[in-house]
């Protein structure tokens, strides 16, 4: 690969959290939207049980595939890559024939007012993960190359675009709400797809003609062709081995080797296997509600909009994080080969970064955890006014959500370390336990949901949460153990630190039971300054984490200049 692994996965993350943020401030404007012009059920409807459908699919007929495709890129014959991900078309297709038909015959269904949408949403459902997975090729190849401002920008796009047609849409009729969500999630998926293609076919036609004029001159002279700016982009990719659009489709990239790659296809098989279970520890609660009568859709909508809100830094933050550090500790690590006898370059600079990542995350938590508890009244408030407050259950499951925060983030992090680098091997008996954990969780949100009620769902996830920790502290500590490397010392916050967070939850707690009926904004500005100390003195005690930070950027900004 023609580029630094650490400085894209790095850039990865940053536009993620950028691209996050954007995406989910658009969705809270649309679930505020939605409540306002065609009630909670219909919010209900779409953004759990649809939703949930697609997501479905989409897990089991892609994260497998894909996360097998992007181990070791260096080292692939792309020709049976290209083989191998398209494979999650036919795939899909078998998975949504299923699934439908269990959406539309085996579940609970919904009202006759919204049956005929509903089922129309389910065929328009995987109809868009069909064209989603044909994408997925030119998807693997921008990720595996590097192509981080090409994801951000055509993401942006396609969540634009289907947010646009959605409104336009539901202005026209409201009533046809779920029919306007289903052709809105078609059309974007059609130009999310184009968009990828019409891209590749753009550059793979200027790298084409980058490379005939390198012929056709001397090192000298190619030396002064790579400073035009047009063709900088292309210098350090003269290694790309695809010559033309039609190498994205199966069967005519040149193969002088097997239709498909064994390897990949065991592996891929590990990583199904693990993909059913993660979905239903991802997807559980959800899962829960589409199965059992447990919520009506109104209260699921309700339930729905306090865990998105609740989750805001788990999206935002944790999970760009968590997909560029995959990409970057399966580059790094080998999966097949003790670490003892690896690169030992490699190895420390993954551990100094799996201590670094720790450490972010657990002190993201724990700052979420301090003023969630003080500042979930008024979020509701400011988001849904006193819709969202009169009843004191929404302020109660934020509070829980902020403490399953600081457990999202220490799992998202160290899971992603353990996936990264097991073997065949150990992905199969790890597979083994996340079955265990899945079955124990479903039995235990079940459980917990009928004694207290949607409260139940973040306390199962709490508890399942923790058990993954505790197996991938395990994993860890056994793969270092005869080395000098401790990388799970970044999960230890500082002691100033942690004095500073009790001290700024105790004065919040203060602020919000004498200042808050008195004016907002006070009580908003004490939190504001409690949390600029708290980050300050974070910064002071991470010196050489703000400092590395911070010349990164520099780094980056004379190189802009120049």
């Amino acid at each position: 690969m023609g580029r630094n692994i650490l400085k894209s996965s790095v850039e990865n993350a940053s536009f993620s959290i950028i691209f996050q943020i954007l995406f989910r401030c658009i969705t809270f404007v649309l679930n505020a939207f939605i409540i306002r012009h065609v009630g909670q059920t219909v919010l209900g409807i779409m953004n759990v049980r649809l939703l949930l459908l697609e997501s479905t699919i989409l897990f089991l007929s892609r994260e497998p595939i894909l996360k097998a495709c992007l181990t070791d890129t260096k080292s692939h014959n792309w020709a049976q890559v290209i083989n191998q991900i398209w494979l999650t078309v036919p795939l899909s297709g078998i998975v949504s024939l299923l699934l439908v038909y269990v959406w539309t015959n085996v579940l609970s269904t919904t009202e006759e007012t919204y049956l005929k949408q509903y089922y129309l949403g389910c065929y328009a459902i995987a109809v868009s993960c069909i064209i989603d997975q044909m994408t997925q090729c030119v998807v693997l190849v921008s990720q595996s190359y590097c192509f981080v401002k090409l994801k951000v920008v055509l993401e942006t796009i396609y969540i634009v675009s289907r947010t646009i047609i959605f409104v336009v849409l539901v202005i026209q009729d409201p009533d046809q709400a779920i029919n306007a969500f289903s052709l809105a999630q078609i059309l974007s998926s059609i130009v999310y797809c184009l968009s990828h293609y019409l891209f590749f076919y753009w550059y793979i036609y200027n790298l084409n003609k980058v490379k005939e004029q390198n012929k056709k001159t001397s090192k000298d002279q190619n030396n002064s062709i790579i400073k035009d700016n047009k063709k900088t982009m292309f210098s350090d990719m003269q290694d790309f081995p695809f010559t033309s659009i039609l190498d994205f489709f199966p069967g005519f990239m040149e193969n002088k080797e097997e239709l498909l790659n064994k390897n990949l296809g065991l592996l891929t098989f590990s990583f199904f296997k693990q993909c059913i279970v993660k979905q239903i520890l991802t997807e559980g609660e959800r899962y829960v509600m589409t199965i059992s009568p447990v919520l009506t859709f109104s209260q699921q909508s309700m339930y729905d909009i306090v865990n998105n809100l609740g989750s805001l830094a788990a999206r935002f933050v944790f999970r760009p994080i968590e997909e560029s550090s995959y990409f970057y500790f399966t580059q790094m690590i080998k999966r097949d080969v003790p670490i003892t006898n690896q690169n030992q370059k490699s190895v420390a600079e993954a551990s100094i970064v799996l201590s670094q990542l720790c450490k972010v995350v657990t002190s993201i938590g724990l700052v979420v955890i301090i003023f969630g508890q003080t500042y979930s009244h008024t979020l509701l408030y400011l988001y849904g006014g006193r819709v969202l407050t009169d009843n004191s259950l929404p302020t109660t499951l934020l509070q829980f959500h902020c403490i399953a925060v600081l457990l999202l983030a220490v799992n998202g992090v160290t899971e992603c370390y353990v996936f990264a680098t097991m073997n065949n091997q150990e992905l199969d008996k790890y597979n083994y336990v996340m079955v265990i954990f899945s079955v124990t969780f479903l039995v235990i949100s079940y459980v917990l949901t009928n004694i207290f009620g949607p409260v139940g769902f973040i306390l199962a996830n709490c508890i399942n949460m923790t058990a993954r920790i505790f197996h991938s502290i395990y994993y860890i500590k056994n793969m270092y153990k005869d080395t000098m490397y401790e990388p799970l010392k970044g999960l230890t916050p500082g002691k100033k630190f942690v004095l500073l967070l009790v001290l700024s939850g105790i004065v919040t707690k203060i602020s919000e039971l004498y200042l808050l009926h008195k004016s907002i904004i006070l009580h908003i500005t004490i939190g504001g300054v409690c949390f600029l100390a708290t980050g300050l003195v974070w910064a002071l005690e991470n010196k050489d984490l703000m400092r590395l930070g911070i010349d990164k950027y520099r780094r980056r900004s004379s190189l802009k200049m120049e």
